[in-house]
């Protein structure tokens, strides 16, 4: 697993007349049985072994979508307010960091226009905001707008005991103090050909990203389906609130993706950004790109 920890991966595709880039905030590690449910550890660990602490490697991954007029973020990994207690219990590695990850593909923080968080638990939205030289929390991104659902804010602000762990205030809280805020209602135009959608499970206003141009259709799947390794259908994590219905919403994005040829990306995955499904014997399979 060591070794994985150092990998640095860049991607970059086209979808229609978009360019969309593979973008890391680095890894980290969670604990394996939460990941996979319901799934006995002796079948998931085949597809990603475990450490002494029973955790597995995932990659913080975003995807910057420049359509050619706006530069589109979605999602800002775990960010660099943590603390060495924090560090230790995930095994963060942030190098390279989302940041370093946007230089590299020719932008800064200042040329993103949009950021897209799928929900608010903090491997989402940790690098919305940064920790500036005097201690004082701001906004990553200056001049983005920061596009989350209503019903998701609102869960964030008063959590249940359930996923309090999960929301941490000053991801998020300085967002509307700086005036970078707007919530949405379900499905939402963001820009021409990118939309957002609510698809539920993970959280219930937990969203998906989807891109179109020409004919070309990319699906941001955030937590729904978080590696190649959950394209398994009763491959669901704990942490789902509402695992029966992350069940319908996989099959029904993974019945359209493999019918029409859609392109998915992967929240978590540690080794692809992005790839198809296909229907084979009775269940899908994942080709890379």
């Amino acid at each position: 697993m060591g070794n994985m920890n150092k990998m640095e991966k860049t991607d970059k595709i086209k979808i229609g007349k978009f360019t969309i880039y593979g973008l890391t905030d680095g890894t980290f590690l969670l604990d394996g049985g939460a990941m996979f449910g319901v799934v006995p550890k002796v079948l998931w660990e085949r597809k990603m072994p475990a450490d002494s602490r029973n955790r597995i490697l995932l990659s913080l991954n975003s995807i910057l979508i420049d359509t050619g007029n706006e530069r589109i973020l979605v999602e800002t990994g775990i960010g660099n307010k943590l603390t060495e207690k924090f560090i230790d219990i995930y095994g963060v590695n942030r190098e390279p960091d989302l940041i370093k990850s946007i230089n590299k593909c020719g932008f800064k923080a200042e040329d993103i226009n949009f950021v897209i968080n799928t929900h608010l638990h903090f491997d989402h939205c940790g690098g919305n905001t940064f920790k500036d030289k005097d201690e004082i929390i701001k906004p990553t991104f200056p001049n983005a707008k920061y596009i989350i659902q209503r019903g998701e804010w609102e869960h964030a602000l008063s959590p249940n005991e359930r996923d309090r762990a999960s929301y941490l205030k000053e991801n998020f809280l300085p967002l509307k103090e700086f005036n970078q805020l707007e919530l949405v209602d379900g499905e939402k135009e963001i820009v021409p050909g990118v939309k957002v959608k609510i698809v539920s499970g993970h959280t219930e206003c937990h969203q998906c990203v989807f891109v179109t141009s020409d004919k070309d259709t990319l699906v941001f799947l955030g937590d729904l389906i978080p590696t190649t390794s959950h394209i398994n259908l009763p491959y669901i994590m704990s942490y789902d609130l509402y695992p029966v219905e992350t069940l319908e919403n996989k099959k029904k994005i993974l019945k359209k993706a493999s019918e029409e040829g859609w392109i998915l990306s992967f929240n978590h995955d540690p080794k692809y950004f992005f790839g198809r499904v296909e229907f084979e014997e009775e269940k899908f399979k994942f080709t890379p790109l």
